[in-house]
């Protein structure tokens, strides 16, 4: 009696275990059904479509990792897809901004040649020629420049370099050009050696873009260039007068092709203030612009400095 007892609860615990073990078969099975068609929904171009499942279905953990690889790929696409945009952006940029002064500098030079201008007006096209060939170089090196930062290809070779003296070099070729523009000028830079670990090229092309930059755009007749020292840091200030950024420009004037003036599109590349803050991050600094429509714009950089730096 009692092994026929025995075997009883033994047949009633095995039912028991095998409807359960049916029931979740069922389960997994319905679930996996829905994982299948919820893929089948993503591969036909449903990004938002998400595999769902409570926490302890026994496909949880797979449905979570399916949930994050197609994530993963919705983000890749997004970035694809911006990219392209803004390769679009810069191509139609470029053939506009190639185009415009080459087709100038031909005509300059084909008036010459066929002797359509004076001989006075061909020493004023030639020097016009001239200009649009470098404004032309100009363009190019940060194109190429920007090309090579996108790509990851822009190397820059950090070094321990002594910035006080190396940014006196820089500015003292920009002087004439102050004088030439009627640009007052202010320079205050250390007597002392500030050091810094950064890349010499990289470090004048970000001098010259912004200066450049004050030129080209802010119709100031006053630059002042400051250097200090404070808390381990070095903080650049480029401060002008002019006409200053407007607000809503203000959050995109490092974006790559913007232009803050829309009706001088013809006026610079758009690439400057971009390749700035490239340079910048990459030498482990920060940048920021703070401006005041009609009254100032000032750019500040900050590097972090290699040794103990007095307080200023």
């Amino acid at each position: 009696m009692f092994v026929i007892l025995l075997l009883s609860s033994l047949l009633c615990i095995s039912l028991s275990f095998a409807i359960i073990c049916y029931t979740k078969l069922l389960a997994v099975r319905k679930q996996l059904k829905e994982i299948t068609e919820a893929l089948s929904d993503i591969q036909g171009g449903n990004g938002n479509r998400k595999i769902l499942a409570v926490h302890n279905d026994l496909t949880a953990e797979l449905s979570y990792q399916l949930n994050g690889i197609v994530y993963g790929y919705e983000e890749q696409i997004y970035q694809l897809k911006a990219a392209d945009e803004a390769n679009r952006q810069l191509m139609t940029s470029l053939s506009h901004d190639l185009r415009t002064p080459l087709t100038t500098l031909i005509g300059y030079l084909d008036a010459i040649k066929k002797g359509i201008a004076s001989p006075e007006e061909q020493a004023d096209y030639m020097e016009t020629a001239r200009w649009k060939a470098h404004s032309l170089k100009d363009y190019i090196d940060q194109l190429f420049d920007c090309f090579k930062l996108n790509s990851g290809d822009f190397t820059l070779t950090e070094e321990k370099i002594e910035l006080a003296e190396l940014t006196r070099n820089i500015l003292k070729n920009w002087i004439p050009v102050f004088e030439e523009n009627q640009l007052q000028y202010e320079i205050e830079i250390p007597e002392q050696p500030v050091f810094i670990n950064a890349d010499p090229d990289g470090h004048q092309r970000i001098i010259n873009n912004l200066i450049q930059n004050v030129i080209s755009h802010s119709h100031a007749d006053k630059i002042t260039f400051q250097m200090y020292i404070k808390e381990a840091a070095v903080t650049i200030r480029i401060l002008d007068n002019g006409v200053g950024i407007a607000p809503a420009d203000l959050h995109h004037i490092f974006d790559r092709l913007y232009k803050c003036d829309k009706g001088r599109s013809d006026k610079g590349s758009g690439l400057g203030l971009y390749i700035v803050r490239q340079l910048v991050g990459k030498m482990n600094g920060i940048i920021d612009v703070q401006s005041e429509p009609g009254i100032y714009s000032e750019f500040i950089i900050h590097f972090p400095a290699v040794e103990p730096c007095l307080q200023d």
